[in-house]
């Protein structure tokens, strides 16, 4: 159900003060700066999952979209970055270590299917014994293999497991596909399998086909950029500009105006981000806006706590988050918006959390 939001320009900016404050509170030391490492890949995907959630919230759960605004307008972004983080995962351990085709599936596979089917249950369990509401059988059983064709925000069991089916193809591809020895090959590889699968007669909504459309390329370049990332283009950046300026001082505040530079080029792309003006436009805005903000990420040297935990548990909140808001909400409709949204996002991290553990448990078994 929608929610109404008294003042929620004010409720919006009493959110942004206080969740600024805990994750200013939260930042800390980088202890590899200037690499794109697992930290500070949490650190993205809490950005990511901030993005989704917010947008879920202010265009959709609410019935005033001015709650939450500007921080609701970059809910692409934040899947390009899953999608970008998972090539670029996948590919930076392979890199590292080869996997038969057996053992990537076998792990790889649980991983995302177990906390998938474990949300599911709850999802199924949590509509039935609170709203007696029931699915159809092949609905469910399409649910559990991982194919979702729709993804309607207000009547899909959980509309943003559309990703999943996604995701699930390139997981299905990666290990056909990669070559170690021609990464960038690889990429290029998958990205012309994914383009030639999207122009099929696919199963799918229309709506949901254009969504692959827009994201098809981000995983590909995810591949690119781990070869990319074993030559440490912000540790070479930041030497750079030691030999530049000579003085650790004047490095630092140049890299730091640089960042508040590419932070600028991320507001305005983000705001600016081409929706309405075709598929070909909105992908480019929104790969522009991502690619800035990783850009930053590596050439800072502080992150924040806050924003890596978020990550940590970025797969399993998404799982949950809308579901559960939409359909069961029991804290907004008793706190105001700007507390209601804080204690949700503790609510599904902590839920995220034991989801997490219970995955791991069963994946050593």
């Amino acid at each position: 159900m929608r929610i109404n939001i008294p003042d929620p320009v004010f409720q919006t900016t009493l959110f942004i003060i206080i969740f600024a404050f805990f994750v200013v509170l939260s930042i800390r030391k980088d202890a590899k700066p200037h690499e794109l490492d697992h930290g500070h890949t949490d650190e993205l995907k809490g950005l990511a999952i901030l993005m989704v959630f917010f947008s879920h919230i202010g265009y959709f759960l609410s019935t005033d979209d001015r709650f939450l605004f500007p921080l609701s307008i970059a809910a692409g972004v934040g899947v390009n970055i899953f999608l970008f983080s998972s090539g670029f995962g996948l590919t930076s351990s392979e890199l590292k270590v080869k996997k038969t085709w057996k053992e990537f599936y076998m792990k790889r596979l649980k991983t995302i299917f177990i906390p998938m089917w474990v949300a599911l249950l709850i999802i199924l369990a949590a509509d039935y014994f609170l709203l007696g509401k029931t699915y159809e059988m092949p609905v469910i059983i399409k649910s559990f293999l991982g194919y979702f064709p729709v993804a309607d925000i207000f009547t899909s069991m959980n509309s943003a497991l559309w990703y999943f089916t996604f995701i699930l193809f390139y997981y299905l591809m990666f290990p056909i596909v990669f070559r170690r020895s021609q990464p960038l090959f690889s990429a290029l590889v998958m990205l012309l399998l994914g383009y030639l699968v999207t122009q099929l007669a696919l199963p799918v909504t229309k709506d949901l086909l254009k969504l692959y459309k827009l994201h098809i390329l981000l995983f590909p370049l995810g591949m690119a950029f781990a070869r990319l990332n074993t030559k440490k283009p912000g540790v070479w950046f930041q030497e750079f500009l030691l030999k530049m300026f000579h003085k650790p001082l004047s490095a630092w505040v140049v890299r730091y105006l640089i960042v508040a530079g590419l932070l600028f080029v991320f507001g305005y792309t983000a705001v600016h981000s081409g929706v309405g003006k075709g598929i070909m436009a909105e992908q480019l805005s929104s790969i522009v806006t991502m690619l800035v903000l990783i850009a930053a990420f590596l050439l800072k040297d502080v992150h924040s706590e806050v924003l890596t935990i978020l990550g940590k548990y970025s797969y399993e909140i998404y799982l949950l988050h809308w579901p559960i808001m939409y359909r069961h909400d029991f804290i907004y409709k008793y706190v105001p918006a700007s507390f209601g949204t804080l204690l949700y996002l503790l609510l599904f991290v902590g839920t995220g959390f034991v989801l997490n553990r219970l995955t791991r448990r069963i994946l050593v078994k």
